[in-house]
């Protein structure tokens, strides 16, 4: 999965406009060089030595922040192919809209780079934004009328085990629709109400783009069905592992949403 992504080219091309666009679509962590730079390693230059260590130093900060499966995204110009080397991106957006920077130095230092995922020369903000998500495959449009997985759910609140649901979901049928159970409120048990659970699944499902649909249901406690209607219901059967993740475990701060005990760092 291409979670580190860099958006690199000269100043002022774009980068930053980009990268506002593309963190909210993707829910993704964001690390601007030149605040990292003002506000964190206030002792950089930009010396080719010191232009080396902020790319080293922007890389750590992206893993970091993907470690818990998000996106992660650094725009910076990233000059040479040394300094990209040491950020070391799985994704990379080259945005080539102009010759020439405002700074003479970084001019002659900047290498046009030889491989890239996207390079983006013209058009819209917007259609930037477009042209990244599909090359991220992100974009392949939801069909209602294509096979689909139904979940119906809690998610008080969602975590790890109810993703790895999803995951198989759409492994077997091709698309799930996840249906919120409306219940928000109505005990100590049910504590988040549609949208803050649709925002949390919506961030910890990025992955998936359209594959996806949630939709809010009244709180169903029975489901029954006639004769045979064209469908199949099956409980899915995950790892031990998962199958020991608990929202009650979360809800009692025991654990993360991420199924290991708070306070553990991840080795």
């Amino acid at each position: 999965m291409k979670r580190k992504i860099l958006i690199m080219g000269l100043p002022g091309s774009g980068k930053t406009t980009l990268a506002e666009k593309l963190v909210q679509k993707l829910n993704a962590a964001w690390f601007n060089a030149d605040a990292v730079r003002q506000d964190i390693y206030s002792e950089l230059g930009f010396s080719p030595e010191d232009r080396m260590s902020h790319a080293k130093r922007m890389g750590k900060l992206c893993d970091w922040a993907s470690l818990g499966g998000g996106y992660s995204i650094a725009d910076f110009v990233c000059p040479t192919k040394e300094t990209r080397e040491a950020f070391n991106p799985d994704f990379t957006v080259w945005v080539n809209r102009i010759e020439k920077g405002r700074y003479e130095d970084t001019n002659k230092m900047f290498q046009k780079p030889e491989e890239y995922d996207v390079k983006l020369e013209e058009g819209t903000p917007e259609e930037w934004v477009d042209t990244v998500l599909s090359e991220l495959n992100l974009t392949e449009a939801w069909n209602n009328q294509a096979p689909t997985a139904l979940l119906i759910g809690r998610y008080q609140p969602f975590h790890i085990g109810h993703k790895s649901l999803v995951a198989e979901a759409i492994r077997r049928t091709g698309q799930c629709c996840i249906a919120l159970r409306d219940v928000g409120g109505t005990d100590e048990k049910n504590p988040y109400d549609f949208k803050q659970v649709k925002k949390e699944i919506e961030a910890a499902c990025i992955e998936f783009g359209n594959k996806i649909k949630i939709i809010e249901l009244p709180n169903i406690m029975d489901i029954f069905y006639g004769r045979g209607v064209g469908y199949n219901i099956e409980m899915l059967e995950l790892s031990k592992e998962l199958q020991e993740v608990s929202a009650t475990k979360i809800r009692a701060g025991e654990i993360g949403q991420d199924g290991k005990p708070l306070g553990k760092r991840p080795e």
